[in-house]
């Protein structure tokens, strides 16, 4: 497997991998207007504004995609695996880059989490700082964990 910054050629590899890995995994822990949401919120666009800033990368599993990752200052924006390459460490290795990359500059990394990458998070030392809930339609709510965690002393 091989970490690399991504390049605007990958944008339509990218875009499927977020949107495969939000369309299996998510509805499973929320309600379609959550699911509707984060699809819109990775639209091509999205994928290319992230490409340029030159802050995303992608995972290499061969020449294939299995995986994207992208921040922001020490923000961590965006972690996802395609479901089929998932619990066999993508994951976590695309965290390794983008930790590694923010300790440049910065103490700490946060982060917003889903609800499935919560365990994820906590297991490589995040911590809760607070909560967030975004108003969607039709009374539905998108719930999520503000969580952060100490990368460098």
């Amino acid at each position: 497997m091989k970490y690399v910054i991504a390049s605007s050629d990958m944008a339509n590899e990218i875009y499927h991998v977020l949107h495969t890995a939000i369309k299996t995994i998510y509805p499973k822990y929320y309600p379609k207007e959550v699911v509707d949401f984060f699809c819109r919120h990775h639209s091509k666009e999205h994928v290319l504004k992230g490409i340029a800033s030159g802050n995303m990368g992608v995972l290499m599993e061969g020449n294939v995609i299995v995986g994207t990752g992208c921040f922001d200052q020490n923000h961590i924006t965006g972690v996802y695996v395609l479901p089929s390459f998932q619990k066999r460490g993508f994951g976590s290795h695309i965290m390794n880059c983008l930790e590694n990359e923010i300790s440049r500059k910065y103490d700490t990394a946060v982060l917003d989490a889903s609800l499935p990458a919560v365990c994820l998070y906590e297991h490589r030392g995040y911590k809760t700082v607070g909560h967030g809930v975004h108003e969607l339609e039709n009374g539905a709510k998108l719930v999520y964990e503000i969580m952060e965690k100490k990368i460098r002393s």
